[in-house]
């Protein structure tokens, strides 16, 4: 059964306590968003909930949680601003509560994939942090089913609550998919360099010119499954211990 605003409970303080403790938590997104999905169907006792994400970048609304199992669907699901109900919902930053045949609403979007748009009843609530779209929390029932004025409002109060949460860990998956941007882009800089070495030796040491040692060092690479970072590295100690060699102090 939903928790009621008018009927204070233990349920209801125990809910309470909890958005409390996941707001001020280390989550990730992942967890973060798993969360809000435990929220929700306890809030509403519901058969499914979705929750979108938008993506800054698109400005698209994109599936990032479910209830019911969607992994190959998480990520791929997408809806433009005002597309569908989700999308109306994200635009207008407005709730909206279909009791029954909520494909027939005007707004609605299908998606074959999912089987809660086979669902009869929808509430759809925006998820919000200091007046910002974060996403949308979609509540789907099988049967038709009359949301209350207290379903929507506690709904609505977890949807403001946790929408300031998941800012901050969207925030820090970005900045830790920067950081291994960054990295990423050194990495290759260092292999880069460490390549260009590599074919300075072949071409002086082989007398190739600079596109055979690429080759040289792309087929051989190729053939032993290695990496043509470890080949380069490997050319270059070897060169190093050869001048030692040679010019002994």
């Amino acid at each position: 059964m939903a928790t009621s605003l008018t009927e204070p409970s233990n349920s209801q303080v125990a809910l309470l306590h909890r958005i409390s403790s996941i707001v001020s938590s280390e989550l990730s997104l992942d967890e973060m968003l798993g969360e809000i999905v435990g929220l929700t169907v306890q809030v509403t006792a519901c058969d499914a909930c979705l929750v979108y994400l938008i993506e800054r970048e698109t400005n698209e609304m994109v599936l990032r949680a479910s209830q019911v199992p969607h992994q190959v669907d998480l990520g791929n699901i997408r809806l433009r601003m005002g597309e569908g109900v989700t999308g109306w919902v994200a635009e207008h930053q407005s709730v909206v509560a279909l009791a029954k045949n909520a494909a027939s609403d005007a707004r609605f979007k299908h998606f074959q994939a999912l089987v809660e748009d086979t669902y009869e009843a929808l509430l759809s609530v925006p998820l919000v942090s200091g007046g910002d779209l974060i996403g949308v929390v979609n509540v789907h029932h099988r049967q038709p089913h009359s949301h209350t004025a207290d379903e929507i409002a506690l709904l609505t109060f977890v949807g403001e609550q946790m929408g300031g949460a998941i800012s901050k860990s969207l925030l820090s998956e970005q900045n830790a998919r920067l950081l291994e941007e960054t990295q990423e882009m050194k990495r290759q800089l260092e292999t880069r360099k460490v390549v260009e070495r590599a074919k300075g030796i072949l071409q002086h040491r082989q007398g190739l010119t600079e596109e055979e040692a690429y080759l040289r060092l792309r087929n051989e690479s190729r053939r032993l499954r290695r990496p043509m970072r470890d080949l380069a590295e490997a050319i270059i100690l070897a060169e190093d211990v050869s001048r030692k060699t040679e010019n002994p102090e």
